[in-house]
């Protein structure tokens, strides 16, 4: 997996990529790739997304 804080760019390839939480798309030179990242359980965890919409699918903007 990349590193969520790493550029996603075309140097990527789709098994390396991330995938998005919402659709499934595998998220590769995405130029609307959004990502939300938290802290859970002392762990960081991250969440990518192809576009807005997807994201806002997911957790409804918050």
């Amino acid at each position: 997996m990349v590193d969520p804080t790493s550029d996603i760019g075309e140097d990527v390839s789709e098994d390396d990529a991330p995938v998005c939480e919402t659709c499934g798309d595998v998220v590769v030179n995405e130029p609307d790739h959004r990502v939300i990242t938290w802290i859970e359980d002392e762990t960081v965890q991250s969440a990518h997304f192809c576009d807005e919409t997807c994201r806002m699918d997911w957790d409804g903007g918050r």
